[in-house]
């Protein structure tokens, strides 16, 4: 009997994401977002300098937990076949990730920022869970 023969494995499975469905999650994202939005809310009701710094300091480590739950989403939940029927998937996350980044969320202190990218988020997640329906 060839070595071969030997070690190759008996059983071959196959999974669309890294680990088996049910660790990914776009809901992450969104909850950080809705910190985001609520941070926003609260900078601009209040004139206290430090409490702004603060703010401002936590709606930045927000927002980069943003972009990491959706980056893993991008990276690692979505394969080729979901691109290929969601054609517009890569412009959302871009957009989302974007809104986000410096020049949305983490850059400045605007609620109707954070809203834009809770919207963008609810559009994936959208997607996601259709896409869980097959």
């Amino acid at each position: 009997m060839r070595l071969s023969h030997l070690i190759r494995p008996r059983v071959v499975a196959s999974a669309h994401c890294d680990l088996p469905c049910g660790v990914y999650d776009p809901a992450q994202a969104r909850i950080e977002a809705e910190s985001i939005k609520a941070i926003c809310e609260k900078y601009q009701a209040n004139t206290d300098p430090e409490f702004r710094t603060r703010a401002l300091v936590i709606k930045e480590q927000r927002a980069e937990l943003v972009k990491h739950h959706l980056w893993v989403l991008w990276t690692d939940y979505f394969k080729a076949p979901h691109f290929e029927k969601y054609p517009n998937l890569h412009q959302l996350f871009n957009e989302a990730t974007k809104l986000a980044g410096a020049g949305g969320a983490k850059g400045q202190a605007d609620p109707a920022v954070a809203e834009q990218l809770l919207v963008k988020i609810d559009e994936i997640a959208k997607i996601f869970w259709e896409t869980k329906q097959n």
